[in-house]
């Protein structure tokens, strides 16, 4: 049984869906990392860090060396919030 819930934000399903079909090649990843994210967050695979700045009180995970997941990480309430998908530069953007 996982230990965390995804919780897909519209915003992430849209990002998402844009970013898997600029990157067909990522899909595997993607599905991979999710499933990971579901069952153990803080695996060393996914290098879950903590963001500063605006971004504080989100977490990112790494899909590849240039790509992250952005994502609120809800340890109490078992939940994983995500919120943006894409090149290092495209979520750590200015809102």
């Amino acid at each position: 049984m996982p230990e965390f819930a995804w919780v897909w934000t519209h915003a992430f399903a849209r990002t998402a869906r844009r970013f898997l079909r600029r990157h067909p090649d990522l899909v595997g990843l993607f599905d991979d990392t999710l499933k990971q994210l579901e069952s153990d967050p803080y695996s060393p695979r996914l290098g879950l860090h903590r963001l500063k700045g605006k971004h504080r009180d989100k977490h990112a995970v790494s899909l590849t060396y240039s790509h992250r997941i952005v994502l609120i990480l809800r340890v109490e309430a078992g939940e994983i919030v995500l919120l943006d998908v894409g090149s290092h530069d495209e979520v750590y953007r200015d809102a």
